[in-house]
């Protein structure tokens, strides 16, 4: 029905659910993916300013040289406690209010905690200030994951997605080139600085999101299926009147149908509550899926990268065996930026599935690599010289630890950096998909508070002293993931959403690679209501 009310159409070829990807379409969907920069940016620049002797002795005293590990760790952990719960409250807020202005109200919260932290004289000020900003942090990488899941066109889903990933590293990379600049600067500046760019981001996201449409998928759990069209053609670049808007639109109104009476949300206990039925050995339950969600996360905190972009400075510094740890940071994310764009090829041309198995792979080998050199001839090994400076025994195998540290980060930004943030936006069902990836980026979050609190008692050396031997652990955890990717991850490449739900009630993990759609949703509803129109008449 053309520019009316959504209908059956009739079957409809599922291969023709969705208009051919045009320029402005991709360029709509990738502009939301600037949200990365949030995530990065502020998991990056606190590396350089607890590292900075101007900032360790505003909050240690005017003869301290480090950080407290108890200081650190809440410095450094506070943000992603802020983003925990900023993930979990937008959740509720994209269901009530929509996807858009729920990432606009983030990036709000995140300029208020800029403010606070720039304005910090001591230690009280600039943990509030990282808790606010981390509640905005929160709604962004929470929201933004759902958005561009539901705006993007299934052949170039995972590649803009991807993009996400890549804005993250983005955000690094800058977040290390202001530490690197500032690093000598001797007054407040040296942190001030880094904090202060912050606002550039909450600036460039919120005012371009005014700019961009709804979720159409959003209008439709709202049932407003006219608001849908017109958003649907305009991120397709088609007319709503065209067969391509119809057919996509008709699919996803069928699937939602479909869904509301698989899930018959009652109230607001209940919308989260459905986020848990079902059994867990049916790959296709809400209750297996928010675990798959919040499980993959989880895993992807455990490969240890933070470790490496949280405390890389001071963890390198503590060896003795590095002249210029800030450079090597730098240097460990600037890889972290190049190898990502590979995902945007391989996610969509491999899959999600094998580049999860064999970027686990890649990752463990890596890590039990610079742990064994680290312990036998390595950053363990060192002697003080004339002047009582800590020295390597043994620069080439110092050398060859960063090497392979470099090597894990390729392995981790080309594979699993991106891979789980799109896996999470494409396995929910539309009545619970806010809060399904809201649990799962909480998840996330989460566990990068408990590695960031973790993390200064296992390396520092009034603590564990773990030095090289902290990679063992990475690599056991890296090792956990290899499992867990076999057993649990399953393919979606190609799929619209509609069709990965489909996928999920017919096909388990091992081997949802073989899976094609043979029908549409819209169809079964068209046939549905054939059949009850015969027996209707036949009754007459």
């Amino acid at each position: 029905m053309p520019g009316g009310a959504v209908g059956f159409t009739g079957p409809i070829d599922v291969n023709r659910v969705e208009a051919p990807v045009t320029l402005k379409a991709y360029l709509l969907c990738a502009f939301a993916a600037f949200g990365g920069i949030f995530f990065g940016y502020d998991s990056g620049y606190i590396n350089g300013v607890t590292g900075s002797s101007v900032f360790i002795q505003l909050i240690e005293g005017p003869t301290a040289t480090q950080l407290s590990g108890p200081h650190n760790s809440l410095i450094t952990s506070i943000l992603s406690a802020g983003t925990f719960f900023g993930a979990l409250i937008a959740g509720d807020c994209a269901d009530w209010y929509g996807r858009r202005p729920t990432i606009i109200a983030g990036c709000v919260i995140y300029v208020i905690g800029c403010v606070l932290q720039a304005a910090s004289h001591g230690l009280g000020l600039i943990v509030a200030g990282r808790l606010v900003a981390g509640v905005g942090v929160g709604f962004v990488s929470a929201i933004i994951i759902l958005y561009m899941s539901e705006i993007c066109p299934r052949k170039v889903r995972g590649a803009l997605v991807s993009g996400y990933q890549f804005c993250i590293t983005i955000g690094l990379l800058l977040a290390s080139c202001v530490d690197y600049a500032t690093e000598n600067r001797t007054d407040t500046g040296s942190y001030r600085i880094p904090i202060s760019l912050q606002f550039a981001w909450g600036l460039i996201l919120g005012i371009g999101l005014f700019l961009l449409p709804e979720s159409p998928r959003y209008f439709v759990k709202r049932n407003e299926p006219e608001k849908a069209r017109a958003v649907l053609s305009r991120l397709r670049g088609q007319p709503p009147e065209s067969e391509y808007i119809e057919s996509e639109l008709t699919e996803i109104v069928a699937n939602a149908e479909h869904e509301r009476r698989a899930i018959p949300i009652s109230g607001y206990f209940s919308s989260w509550m459905h986020c848990f039925t079902g059994s867990l050995w049916i790959g296709s339950s809400n209750l297996r899926r928010t675990i798959l969600g919040t499980s993959l996360q989880m895993m992807q905190q455990w490969t240890g990268v933070n470790f490496i972009f949280y405390f890389s400075t001071p963890f390198l510094k503590s060896t003795g065996a590095i002249s210029n740890s800030f450079l090597i940071s730098l240097i460990f994310t600037l890889v972290n930026v190049l190898s990502t764009p590979i995902s945007f090829w391989a996610i969509e041309k491999i899959g999600r599935r094998p580049l999860l198995i064999w970027g686990a792979l890649g990752m463990l080998i890596c890590q039990f690599l610079v742990a064994i050199i680290g312990v036998t001839i390595g950053f363990n090994k060192t002697h003080l010289d004339a002047a009582g400076n800590t020295i390597a025994n043994n620069i080439a195998a110092v050398n060859a630890q960063i090497a392979f540290i470099a090597i894990y980060i390729f392995f981790f930004a080309s594979t699993w950096g991106p891979g789980a943030w799109v896996v999470i936006g494409e396995i929910f069902p539309l009545p619970i998909r806010s809060r399904g990836v809201a649990l799962s980026t909480a998840s996330n979050w989460l566990w990068n508070t408990i590695i960031a609190v973790i993390t200064p008692y296992m390396v520092n050396q009034d603590a564990g002293n773990l030095r090289s031997s902290v990679f063992f652990i990475w690599g056991s955890l890296c090792t956990c993931a290899f499992v867990y990717a076999y057993f649990l991850i399953p393919e979606t490449k190609g799929l619209t959403l509609e069709q990965v739900d489909r996928m999920l009630e017919e096909t388990t993990p091992r081997t949802s690679y073989k899976w094609r759609p043979k029908t549409t949703f819209a169809a079964e509803n068209a046939e549905d209501y054939v059949k009850e129109e015969i027996e209707h008449g036949s009754q007459a």
